[in-house]
């Protein structure tokens, strides 16, 4: 489990899927996202796919993010190991509440610095659609930068979208 100042980050479990199908499921709010369960039973398959060891190569591993105050899950990261064991993908998703109040950036902030850290990895990278200007914003804040912008390479909810790489190396991490 990771600590930050207002949070606490962990895996996935099978009793969070309540909490995560209320934010997951808002079609509205999580627009830009390739999941969004129609049903609680698709949150506890979501859950029973994740990996049982973290930093698994061609693998995600699915963490939550957990409120210090209220002890509820305000979010969640997946962490994509690439196959070359040497590079990771990230991505968040927060509870409309929640959004733009610096959870995203203090979480994914600690996973970067676990990533970089403690599991030497070289590269993490974030794949978005342009649109999503929030998530862009995020991960400038973070340090990343623009590497590639693919045109409808990615088909998201029934529709071609854009897809922009954003990334950052191990020794360009502050």
């Amino acid at each position: 489990m990771l600590k930050t100042k207002r949070t606490f980050i962990r895996p996935i479990e099978p009793a969070d899927a309540v909490q995560i199908f209320s934010y997951r499921s808002d079609a509205g709010a999580n627009k830009y996202q390739g999941w969004i369960p129609k049903s609680l039973e698709e949150v506890d398959a979501f859950i029973a796919k994740n990996q049982a060891d973290f930093n698994t190569p061609d693998t995600w591993f699915q963490l939550v993010i957990i409120e210090k105050e209220s002890q509820k899950i305000i979010g969640d990261i997946g962490v994509h190991f690439l196959h070359d064991g040497s590079q990771s993908e990230i991505g968040c998703t927060i509870n409309k509440v929640f959004q733009n109040k610096g959870f995203a950036t203090e979480a994914l902030s600690a996973i970067i610095e676990y990533l970089f850290t403690t599991l030497k990895k070289h590269r993490i990278v974030a794949s978005i659609d342009p649109k999503n200007t929030n998530s862009i914003s995020l991960v400038k804040r973070l340090g990343f930068r623009k590497e590639a912008h693919h045109i409808q390479s990615l088909f998201i909810n029934g529709e071609w979208v854009d897809d922009v790489i954003y990334a950052i190396l191990n020794d360009e991490w502050q």
